[in-house]
């Protein structure tokens, strides 16, 4: 039986009937039913109320606190009393209102200052909900939406996102940093308006390290105070060409083997050629060729293996036939993916110079962009020889991300939206919860 399901279950009427419909000697609702339905301690129900679809239980404390918890003096006196009301565990499909007698108590020891309330053992400081109601709560954020379970609940919805930020800040915040040795680095948008977060990720555990605003080398600036903290060695990261996270990783970690990952080169080269596609397409003069040259986006940047149509193959070689420019961008791109698959670092950098040969000879503007880039980037590239790891985990955590603020519809709140990034790795949590 799922936990989410158990305060509904047979086990719960059959208290029920024990403890409250059982006849008893006193008319106050059974202790020990208080205790197994809602986890009430040491408490005695004086009597029940209904309102509506509401059941409201006013509690007290069963015994009298005498010694003075400070000093231990035997002459503790009462001092006044407030009541309290507390989200409980519904039962029957009816929400519960705890109201609790809080008694406060003073200490006459002249020589100590105690005046406090008594301590509430089912509930955490001013929270106006219990411990289990809490849990319960979590149980169902599994498979349902904040929203979701508000609703069904009959509680505030801010009530709900609450007790979720406090699970989570439990269990997942700050991110452990122990034995992190390979690291991904990579920005996603957030919302439109060019507003980015730079995440950190282990990449043998697939856990969110860090979450950093904007997507600048400052953003990582307090995820290298943690590692310099710790005193770890981070061996190897993986990260796209951007001049800020390059700049960022040789100054903190100057001694780790930075890989560039190789999807970013080869998407680089594809924004390349499809530049060069629409500057043919503007060129050309002729209204058949514009025509031909205006459907091979998806041809052109598709791998060659995966054109597998006669239909589609036979247009593309019309296509690169009747352009130059466009047949060298294509068969270059088709290329370079040759660099990774080398049986080792030697020759893949002899075919990486050999590359750059080609489009340096071509003499078309983007491939010599592109050769340039080649070889800014030459060390980084050929490093996925020295230790084969790509941003590939963290695009696919990427791609949760945006999942997750899809089926949420947003996140107002920056504090709960990094919290539900910690905990993206952990199924449990992340299934279905908006």
């Amino acid at each position: 039986m799922k936990r989410s399901n158990f305060y509904g279950s047979a086990y719960m009427c059959k208290l029920l009937c024990t403890f409250v419909l059982a006849p008893t000697k006193n008319k106050n609702m059974n202790s020990s039913f208080l205790y197994h339905a809602w986890g009430l301690y040491s408490l005695e129900c004086t009597r029940e109320e209904y309102k509506g679809n509401t059941i409201i239980l006013h509690v007290e404390s069963k015994n009298r606190e005498k010694c003075c918890p400070k000093c231990g003096h035997i002459h503790l006196v009462k001092n006044g009393y407030r009541f309290r009301e507390f989200v409980g565990l519904p039962i029957g499909g009816k929400k519960v209102i705890v109201r609790m007698k809080v008694q406060r108590y003073k200490c006459r020891n002249p020589e100590c200052n105690y005046d406090q309330q008594e301590k509430i053992p089912f509930a955490t400081g001013s929270r106006s909900y219990t411990h289990r109601f809490a849990k319960y709560v979590v149980d169902l954020l599994k498979g349902m939406t904040l929203l979701d379970v508000s609703r069904l609940l009959d509680v505030n919805w801010d009530m709900i996102k609450d007790i979720h930020c406090d699970h989570l800040e439990r269990h997942y915040s700050p991110p452990c940093l122990d034995g992190v040795k390979n690291i991904g680095i990579d920005e996603f948008a957030v919302r439109k308006g060019h507003i980015y977060k730079t995440i950190v990720v282990d990449l043998d555990t697939g856990r969110i390290l860090y979450v950093g605003e904007g997507k600048g080398a400052d953003a990582l600036d307090k995820f290298w105070k943690r590692v310099k903290r710790k005193g770890l060695i981070i061996k190897h990261v993986a990260t796209d060409l951007s001049s800020a996270f390059i700049s960022s990783v040789f100054e903190n970690c100057p001694n780790a083997v930075h890989v560039f990952d190789h999807f970013h080169v080869v998407k680089l080269m594809n924004d390349k050629l499809d530049d060069i596609r629409r500057m043919v397409y503007n060129m050309e003069k002729d209204i058949n060729k514009r025509k031909v040259i205006k459907g091979t986006r998806y041809l052109l940047l598709s791998n060659g293996e995966d054109v597998y149509d006669s239909k589609y193959n036979s247009r593309l070689e019309n296509a690169l036939e009747m352009n130059r420019p466009l047949s060298q961008a294509y068969y270059l791109k088709e290329q370079l993916r040759e660099i990774w698959m080398q049986p080792d670092k030697e020759m893949a950098e002899d075919v990486l110079i050999d590359w750059v040969e080609q489009a340096m000879t071509s003499g078309i503007k983007q491939l010599l962009q592109m050769a340039a880039t080649l070889m800014a980037h030459r060390s980084g590239i050929l490093a996925w020889y020295d230790c084969r790891i790509s941003t590939g985990k963290v695009e696919g955590i990427n791609n949760k991300i945006k999942v997750m603020k899809r089926n949420a519809y947003g996140f107002r709140d920056d504090r709960y939206f990094k919290l539900r990034l910690y905990a993206l790795h952990d199924c449990r949590i992340t299934r279905n919860v908006g």
